[in-house]
């Protein structure tokens, strides 16, 4: 058997955010660059594959459905549509990076033989990569959780299967009410599913403040999802054209059928195959590898990037950790994760939940001297935005340092959410106060202006 060898300056595991981006840089800074992607569908990483670009797509598609379009019809057209950007997403990754001189892109499985090598492929097919410096940005997948008769059901799905299947379920049941299952229950119901959410906490999004919390809830419930928390699932039978669902609440026993049943309870590390034992790579328990704040592993050379390394799960975080990782190649080695303040999130319901820095629970749990601003979208009378698009839905909520007026947290439900967030956590990076983004001129009619007069409205 004979086997291929390759040589590089710097070898990238996974092509995602972040390996992506560091392996640009380095390869334009000349640095011989190899990169290898265990799946020929998932060049560019989770995001403009079966993440990010295809569910904000169906966002759109389902928020435009009509009451006369065929619901059928009008989601196969829908995933026909993400299916065509997201394969030109893809076909533009490859190209632009394996087509740099200096950059090689290669199609396997990689497991690390010692510290600096991994091979790629077996028999005949097998090619071993040799480098002084490593990147792994392998991501992450979904749980399965063991619950009895889940995994053998063939009602089974993924969030990549949904994104993908061109026939509309007509019951999907969500098991799990956090991000990634509230954002899919929001845009099936609008396609025209029945969606139902089950949820074993005593209420949906319990990181945030119970208010936005109950909020959420009234806008997705008025969209008609069911919403059942406090609820365990004890046991999925499948029963012809449906699954069963049976779960427990308030000691009794329920069910619920599903032509499709997605278990969004959470995502691991992709760590298993990559023999990172023979590379002397530590990992925890779940399976994430152990970085420093510069995201250095146990061995220096080796950095681990995105979900990987078990920090948020965020494509933009991917994307700072290339920055960090380029510092420490090409920089001056100083930019660590410690750096990192007023990181925003958003949750793409419609209208979407934008959140930054401390809720008022925690400010409070923290002993801090704070004021609360809030008010409903609807009562926002500098917002005009909101009714010229017919989205008034929804609250927003500030918590302000009492003492020194700077902001401690926001919490935007509300239309243009995901944008507006970002104009407040640039604010708390540099110390702008609650009153300096108050009395600042924005663009009319634009729903940033709400800022111009919810920190007038302080409760609690």
């Amino acid at each position: 058997m004979e086997t291929t060898s390759l040589t590089a300056d710097v070898l990238v595991i996974g092509f995602g955010k972040g390996g992506k981006t560091a392996a640009h840089t380095l390869a334009a800074a000349g640095k011989r660059v190899v990169m290898v992607e265990r799946s020929a569908n998932m060049y560019g990483g989770t995001c403009p594959n079966v993440g990010c670009v295809p569910t904000k797509m169906l966002v759109h598609y389902s928020n435009a459905r009509r009451l006369e379009d065929d619901a059928q019809q009008f989601f196969a057209t829908s995933i026909a549509g993400v299916r065509a950007l997201t394969s030109a997403f893809r076909a533009g990754n490859f190209e632009s990076l394996d087509g740099r001189e200096t950059a090689t892109v290669i199609t396997g499985t990689a497991r690390f033989v010692d510290p600096h090598t991994v091979a790629v492929g077996e028999g005949d097919d097998r090619i071993t990569v040799t480098a002084p410096t490593i990147l792994v940005n392998t991501g992450s997948e979904p749980v399965v959780p063991p619950i009895p008769g889940l995994a053998g059901s063939k009602h089974l799905v993924s969030s990549t299967e949904l994104t993908k299947a061109a026939t509309l379920p007509e019951r999907l049941v969500v098991v799990g009410g956090g991000y990634l299952g509230l954002e899919f229950a929001s845009i099936y119901q609008r396609f025209g599913t029945h969606v139902t959410v089950v949820e074993a906490a005593g209420r949906l999004l319990p990181r945030e403040d119970e208010d936005i919390a109950a909020t959420a809830r009234e806008i997705l419930e008025g969209d008609g999802i069911r919403i059942i928390t406090g609820a365990k699932v004890t046991q999925v039978t499948d029963s012809g054209a449906v699954a069963v669902v049976e779960y427990t609440k308030d000691g009794e026993r329920h069910t619920v059928e599903a032509s499709a049943l997605l278990p969004a309870t959470g995502r691991r590390p992709v760590t298993e195959d990559l023999r990172l034992d023979a590379a002397g790579v530590r990992t925890r328990p779940n399976g994430a590898i152990e970085v420093d704040e510069y995201l250095r592993t146990s061995q220096p050379h080796i950095y681990a990037l995105g979900d990987v390394n078990g920090g948020p799960q965020f494509t933009y975080v991917s994307l700072d950790d290339a920055r960090i990782v380029l510092d420490q190649l090409l920089g001056q080695g100083k930019r660590t994760t410690a750096d990192r303040v007023a990181v925003p999130r958003t949750l793409f319901l419609t209208p979407p939940l934008a959140t930054v820095g401390l809720t008022e629970r925690e400010a409070r749990a923290q002993g801090l001297n704070i004021k609360v601003s809030r008010e409903k979208v609807a009562d926002i009378i500098a917002m005009p935005r909101a009714y010229t698009v017919e989205e008034t839905r929804g609250v927003m909520k500030f918590v302000v340092d009492a003492d020194t007026d700077l902001i401690l947290g926001a919490a935007l439900l509300s239309i243009d959410a995901q944008e507006i967030v970002n104009t407040v956590a640039l604010a708390m990076r540099h110390h702008i106060t609650a009153t300096e983004l108050r009395n600042s001129i924005y663009t009319h009619p634009s729903s940033t202006e709400a800022l111009n007069e919810v920190f007038d409205k302080v409760v609690g």
